[in-house]
């Protein structure tokens, strides 16, 4: 095995809070995550706020591989946690992030993710300022870990509560499913397939604050991610105590993804996604906000997939052949690590 000179790799030393300490933050982190409030460097960053509620939410990754095709574990962590706070009908502002670092992960590397992370911020609209960094000893972690906590302010026009949900109103999806599950499981193991899946990730701020604010009726919103489709589903109908009525031939899915489930026997709709989000909407809008997803935010397979309907908390699916099948939550953990 070749001997590191330290130079190109992380040590232990880069999280004893002394002078590496130091020299990590002023030439990877500061320049890529560079804004005021960061450069405060004080024990906790102070923020303006805007009347009204705050929302905050937080989440770890240790998604295995850390770089996919579509996206890297920085990139995720800024989608996820943004997009947790868009579902919500808030405008995420600020993130904190701090990272778990394996001693010998290398600069290389690490640059790559925080300049993801850097570039994913600007799309989202959104700064880091605050985090932290440790790193661990050689085998005490898997490479890298990121951990970010979010912060923004709920928008006046949301009024999303799944109590809100009526019979009659209308189930929507952005995009197909199943890709970002699919993408890292084929990354990970030594299939020989000839696929070009690309992992969803993206933050859904843009969209869904534009939903919120033109639509009114809309009633809530998930973000599709462990579990896939079918657990967040079934987890609205629990709450919302209404049966969701779906349609399979509506659900989009890419036959890429199809034909690779099938022969994995695989179920896409368990699949985990980083960029698409379940709308539960009034039926008189429904149209109306599949057009605006089409057409303004450029999701041409974004489509109305279902109703609700009085009931117990159950999801059917009508299937191709005609059949009715009953959506579950997920049980176990046919890929873990997805994010």
């Amino acid at each position: 095995m070749a001997s590191h000179t330290g130079n190109d790799v992380i040590l232990l030393a880069h999280g004893d809070g002394g002078l590496l300490t130091h020299r990590l933050l002023e030439k990877y982190f500061l320049p890529c995550f560079d804004n005021e409030l960061l450069h405060q460097l004080t024990d906790a960053a102070s923020f303006p706020v805007e009347p009204g509620h705050m929302a905050i939410t937080t989440d770890a990754f240790v998604v295995d591989p850390i770089f996919f095709p579509g996206g890297d574990i920085g990139k995720l962590a800024i989608c996820g946690t943004v997009n947790d706070l868009a579902v919500s009908g808030a405008k995420p502002l600020y993130l904190t992030a701090s990272f778990i670092i394996e001693e010998g992960f290398p600069f290389a590397s690490l640059e790559h993710i925080i300049a993801s992370m850097a570039k994913t911020c600007d799309e989202a609209g959104v700064a880091i300022i605050a985090g932290d960094t440790k790193v661990v000893g050689r085998g005490q972690a898997d490479k890298i870990y990121i951990t970010t906590t979010g912060v923004g302010y709920l928008l006046p026009e949301a009024r999303l509560d799944y109590r809100r949900i009526e019979s009659g109103d209308c189930v929507i999806v952005n995009g197909p499913l199943g890709n970002h599950g699919l993408s890292i499981l084929l990354e990970r193991e030594s299939f020989d397939m000839d696929a070009d899946i690309v992992s969803d990730c993206a933050p859904l701020n843009a969209i869904t604050e534009q939903l919120v604010r033109e639509f009114p009726s809309v009633k809530f919103m998930r973000d599709l991610t462990r579990g896939g489709f079918a657990t967040n589903a079934k987890e609205i109908a629990l709450q919302a105590m209404v049966d969701l009525r779906l349609d399979e031939k509506s659900i989009p899915v890419d036959d890429s993804v199809k034909g690779i489930t099938d022969i994995l026997g695989l179920d896409p709709l368990y699949l985990a996604n980083e960029g698409k989000f379940l709308a539960i909407i009034s039926e008189k809008e429904a149209e109306k906000a599949v057009d605006l997803l089409q057409n303004e935010f450029s999701c041409p397979k974004s489509c109305i997939i279902g109703t609700a309907h009085i009931g117990k908390g159950d999801v059917f699916l009508k299937t191709e052949l005609g059949g009715t099948r009953r959506l579950t939550m997920l049980t176990g953990a046919p890929l873990p690590r997805i994010c």
